[in-house]
This record gives structure tokens, sequence and C-alpha cells, in this order.
């Protein structure tokens, strides 16, 4: 992608606003055929959302009732983006916590990160509130939990075969068709699945 922030360049080892892409290799389960999209990478560690697994018994309207930003029973009175929100498994860690992804026209002070130029994070109940209201960003994925890296794990996780990376793209972030998602982003790549093996190097 173009300028990072802080400094960083495009050719920078740094891998925020790039997709990683679970290699057959992959040895943690909970990282299988998963896509991640990195939201955060520097010499401290990584920080980074999955965009291809559903939370499985919960959907988006429920998230808000027990979250108390709507009452229980108007969940069909939700706008057409609300209604087709997915809740995503955005990674081991902090399970309960909501991540949202979103299209950087929606900016709170001081909770939201940018990414880059079309990619923001935000982390609070107020993006929920937004979407819920028909105010929120044009295009958003809502994630419970994220995946993260200690100094260094990601480096070794890539040098161990166990993830390929490319730039990321926004309309794969907010693709409903998770089932899709993994194949269509080794496609970018230029990489059939079916030719893959535990062997192959990394992008």
């Amino acid at each position: 992608m173009s300028e990072r922030r802080h400094g960083k360049t495009a050719d920078s080892s740094y891998l925020d606003g790039q997709f990683l892409i679970a290699m057959p290799s992959m040895e943690d389960d909970r990282f299988a055929r998963s896509v991640v999209y990195v939201c955060a990478h520097s010499d401290e560690g990584a920080m980074g959302i999955v965009i291809n697994q559903r939370v499985p018994q919960i959907d988006f309207a429920d998230l808000l009732v027990q979250l108390d930003i709507i009452p229980e029973g108007i969940e069909i009175r939700l706008p057409d983006a609300a209604s087709r929100m997915i809740v995503q498994r955005g990674g081991p860690v902090e399970t309960g916590r909501g991540f949202v992804l979103h299209t950087a026209d929606y900016f709170v002070e001081n909770s939201t990160l940018p990414i880059d130029e079309n990619i923001s994070l935000t982390a609070t109940i107020e993006i929920l509130k937004a979407i819920a209201l028909g105010s929120g960003p044009e295009s958003a994925m809502l994630a419970l939990g994220y995946a993260g890296w200690a100094p260094g794990q990601l480096e070794n996780e890539i040098q161990a075969n166990g993830w390929l990376h490319c730039d990321a793209r926004s309309d794969l972030i907010f693709d409903s068709d998770l089932e899709t998602k993994y194949v269509r982003a080794l496609a970018l790549l230029g990489v059939d699945p079916a030719m893959l093996s535990g062997e192959a190097g990394h992008a």
C-alpha cells in the first residue's frame, strides 16, 4: 500500500495494512485457513483481526440487545447495514470485546485508529450505537477478539512458513461471503490453494 503512519513506508518490513493468509503448515488450529488483517505491527509485536471466521449462534441484533444498545424486540427496525452485519471471530485474545474494522468516513477522537487511508479500527461501544442508528461508517465488520503476537513472534511464524502476506483489499475485508475469502485472498497472490504445500515459500 502507500505511505504508512509514523514514518513507515510501503517498503517497510512492518505489515500493518496487509493480509496474513494461513499456510497449510499453520500449526495453530485456531488460524487454519484464516485471513488476518494486520492492524498494527512494530518491534513491540503485532495485532490483527481475522476476517473470515463467523461466531456461531449469535447475530448482530442479539449482541446489540445484550449490550443494552437497543431494547429487545425492535431488531426488525434496524437499518439495512446493521441487519446484515455478521458477528465474526477476530482472534483468540479478548474474545468478549468487540473490534470494528471500518471505512475511514467514521472517526472518533481518541478512539479510532487509522490503519491506512481507507481502513480504520474502533473498539468502543459508540460505533456499535452509530451502526444501529444508521449513522455509522459506509462499510464495517464486527469481530469479537483479536489476534496478537509478541515481539518477533509474527516474523518467526512467517519465516517458519506459517503465513503468506500481501496488500489488503477493503472489498475483501467487508465482504459478507466469509466462506470464499481464503481462496480469494490467495488469488491476490496468484496462488491456487490446491497447489499449496506446507513447504512453499512466503511472499
